[in-house]
């Protein structure tokens, strides 16, 4: 199976906006700095996933994007979906022409496997990924981090603006 970066970061995304859903609409940026994906690849995915009704947007000062419909409504599948990455197990992306242009003797055996794969996908919601404790854990240390990053250059903006102002007088 060949699930490239684009559908883990794209479920990635989706899920920490999930995560964090409960405080309005959620930032690329933040995202982006959450999960160390880079903000015009996020813009490139949201975009599909806005195309799709996966997400809105929300414009203006504290605006972002927001789930567009119940997190126990989204299904990992329809987000990779969404961003073009197929599920595919075959070695000629399921095009039956393995072997010399001709169907390979395991072609329905990866085939059917894509298919289970899928399946599974289907069945995993936002919301049951967000209700794993494990996930809760990784969201949480992660929002420590950023709140530790973000204390650490309020200090260093307050410790310029202090020899700023001292080098004034």
């Amino acid at each position: 199976m060949r699930l490239t970066t684009k559908g883990r970061y794209a479920v990635t995304a989706m899920l920490d906006l999930a995560l964090h859903s409960d405080k309005g609409p959620v930032s690329l940026a933040g995202i982006s700095k959450r999960q160390e994906i880079s903000l015009s690849y996020l813009e490139q995915l949201f975009a599909k996933l806005r195309h799709h009704q996966l997400v809105s947007s929300v414009r203006g000062p504290g605006g972002g994007y927001k789930l567009s419909r119940g997190a126990d409504q989204v299904f990992v599948a329809e987000i990779v979906d969404a961003v073009n990455e197929s599920i595919d197990a075959t070695s000629c992306g399921g095009k039956s022409t393995c072997q010399h242009g001709e169907v390979c003797l395991t072609h329905y055996l990866w085939e059917d496997l894509s298919s289970q794969i899928h399946a599974f996908l289907s069945g995993i919601s936002l919301a049951s990924l967000v209700a794993r404790r494990d996930v809760q854990a990784v969201s949480d240390r992660q929002d420590r981090l950023e709140a530790q990053q973000q204390h650490a250059q309020q200090q260093m903006k307050a410790n310029l603006d202090v020899i700023e102002a001292s080098s004034v007088v």
